[in-house]
């Protein structure tokens, strides 16, 4: 009996950890970043590693490139971990 208690007693603790696992999940807000876009210019990063890409953004996105970033932008040396390629 006191076997049969403790199984259950897991089964129910491992069931409540999914639970929470899945509500942790479901709620999670959206992905809002925006990809990186499907444009002429980028085309070439698409089909790149990451970490190669990620060396050629600055040439158009520093401060005093084409298209800087805004100041408050996150860090800039990972720009494909939140902007995905696909």
């Amino acid at each position: 009996m006191q076997k049969k208690n403790l199984t259950l007693i897991y089964n129910l603790l491992f069931l409540a950890v999914c639970g929470g696992i899945f509500l942790f999940l479901y709620l999670a807000p959206p992905e809002t970043t925006a990809p990186l876009p499907h444009d002429d210019d980028h085309r070439a990063f698409l089909t790149m590693k990451k970490k190669v890409a990620e060396r050629q953004c600055e040439q158009c996105h520093a401060q005093d490139g084409e298209m800087p970033l805004p100041a408050d932008h996150p860090p800039k040396y990972r720009c494909l971990f939140c902007h995905k390629q696909k």
